[in-house]
């Protein structure tokens, strides 16, 4: 299964990465198993998606809820909460 991740705003800066491509080992990554993945990396993906941190994350442009299941082909979004003003 392969998927495009983006990174947004501070998520950006931390990781030093705009867009990567990954390929995971099996199908039926949730958001929520997608993130842990990434933290299971190690640095700087542990601190920056952290669970103590508010990061929301998209899939195709819909905020998704922790237990959506990630297509294939699709592309992820991670960022932080956004206020207006």
């Amino acid at each position: 299964m392969t998927i495009t991740l983006k990174y947004f705003a501070s998520l950006r800066e931390q990781l030093n990465c705009e867009q990567e491509t990954l390929d995971l080992p099996v199908q039926g990554f949730t958001a929520e198993t997608l993130r842990q993945h990434l933290i299971d990396r190690g640095e700087p993906y542990a601190s920056a998606l952290a669970h103590n941190r508010a990061v929301r994350v998209a899939v195709n442009f819909d905020v998704v809820a922790p237990v959506f299941v990630i297509p294939d082909q699709a592309e992820v979004a991670f960022f932080p909460p956004v206020t207006g003003g």
